[in-house]
């Protein structure tokens, strides 16, 4: 439990303003899955891509940075079509990927998710649209609400070049259509490893869902993704650690 009380203490500090709503929302518990509190990272409704990947059987991954991993993760983790969402690391090398060592922002690492979703229920492009629309804000340079630093970017990590391109086009096409009040921010990379992260990350919205940071940053995030894309909405989250216990 150290790293989780670490990782609170941390951003403690940059969430000063936010404490007081934070802890009158924790109050109202499981009430709060029902109704989006106010958040940093509000979202914003967007066009669907105008390239996307062919629907197709079998399984692809997707890796995305938007911030704390808690509530990206969070989020695809109730995206129909995912199997698995993972917390972790990408950008740096696999001696680095320990939380206490990117938390210093020098290693490269940004706290990302790996994503494995079978195309033929959810495609590339939709979770893109998820991702710039609800689990993050794409047009915060190197922070994500309270949070600051290189390893809170918004970076996609492009499994491929078809990703990339799809990628690319999306940007261009979302800040050519101006629907968010300042350019988009979210840089490219390729090539890049993932690496999970440790284990009291995994799961940490769903097994934590009165825990003051996750209720006024993270859990309206889910209500929006429930809200603004109920045909992608699943009620009952893939679990990270339930499927390495089965």
């Amino acid at each position: 439990m150290t790293g989780i009380h670490d990782k609170a203490v941390r951003r403690s500090a940059n969430f000063a303003r936010g404490a007081l709503a934070a802890l009158i929302l924790a109050a109202a518990g499981a009430a709060l899955w029902q109704s989006p509190a106010v958040s940093a990272e509000d979202a914003v409704v967007i066009p669907p891509p105008a390239m996307d990947e062919k629907a197709s059987s079998g399984t692809e991954k997707a890796v995305f940075a938007g911030g704390c991993f808690w509530g990206v993760q969070g989020v695809f983790q109730h995206v129909k079509g995912v199997s698995s969402a993972v917390s972790g690391y990408a950008g740096g090398s696999q001696e680095n990927a320990v939380y206490e060592t990117v938390g210093t922002g020098r290693t490269g690492h940004a706290e990302s998710v790996e994503i494995t979703y079978d195309p033929s229920k959810v495609t590339y492009g939709q979770l893109l649209q998820v991702y710039f629309s609800v689990a993050h804000n794409p047009t915060q340079l190197n922070y994500q609400g309270p949070d600051s630093g290189t390893q809170y970017r918004s970076t996609i990590f492009a499994e491929n070049d078809a990703q990339k391109k799809i990628a690319e086009s999306y940007i261009a096409q979302l800040d050519k259509a101006k629907v968010f009040s300042k350019p988009i921010v979210t840089t490219l990379e390729t090539g890049k490893a993932f690496y999970p992260a440790e284990t009291y990350h995994q799961d940490f919205l769903t097994l934590n869902p009165t825990y003051p940071y996750i209720v006024y940053n993270d859990l309206p995030k889910v209500a929006n993704l429930k809200q603004l894309f109920p045909a992608l909405y699943s009620e009952k989250p893939v679990l990270v650690l339930a499927s390495s216990k089965s």
